[in-house]
């Protein structure tokens, strides 16, 4: 996998939004012209209402993957089947915001607290109420985004992926925490389009 932080580009934006909007037409999106490198990956789509933006979808993958067909894979996942949202429609389309992460440098942290505001993302494992292992992750530009502290920010993970007991002591030091980067790229509707337009 390359090693170099600056990777994602406003080229992968654009991809996912042809990919978008070719599904929600029924057309076939234009094949990509960027290199198809491996990276665990993300898409993120927001929306603009009444002058805020608004997350729409937001879903990726840890496993690497060819650029290519990870972004193809996840603009339509993250834009049609994230659960804690309706599906993307043809008319959103002209509001929404696309950003994509591609994420570098794991690191095994040595406790829930091994990690930097505003450098790192932060990816855990953990046993929740009824002893299973479950997974919770937020992108480096979540937290300093919501404001949040170190605790409060694994406090909501681990809300997020599903703990709904009291989070003491013995359970913050079980959490296994993997660290890591990510290099994002962000492209608004309008720009896709002026892209559009440049290449016809």
């Amino acid at each position: 996998m390359p090693s170099t932080i600056e990777v994602a580009t406003i080229e992968h934006c654009y991809y996912c939004f042809d990919v978008l909007v070719s599904y929600l037409e029924d057309k076939k999106a234009v094949q990509p012209q960027f290199a198809n490198d491996e990276y665990p990956l993300f898409v993120t789509w927001n929306i603009e209402t009444h002058g805020d933006m608004h997350l729409r979808g937001c879903i990726g993958n840890f496993n690497a993957m060819p650029l290519r067909t990870g972004l193809q894979q996840y603009a339509l996942t993250s834009g049609l089947q994230d659960r804690r949202f309706n599906p993307i429609s043809l008319r959103e389309v002209p509001r929404l915001s696309c950003g994509v992460s591609l994420l570098t440098s794991f690191e095994e942290g040595q406790d829930y607290l091994d990690w930097e505001v505003g450098v790192h993302g932060i990816w855990i494992e953990f046993i929740n109420d009824h002893g299973h292992k479950r997974t919770a992750t937020y992108l480096p530009e979540v937290i300093p985004e919501q404001g949040w502290s170190k605790q409060e920010a694994i406090d909501s993970l681990l809300r997020k992926g599903g703990y709904r007991g009291t989070i003491n002591d013995k359970v913050l030091k079980s959490i296994k925490l993997t660290r890591y980067q990510s290099s994002k790229a962000q492209a608004t509707y309008s720009e896709y389009i002026a892209h559009k337009n440049a290449q016809s």
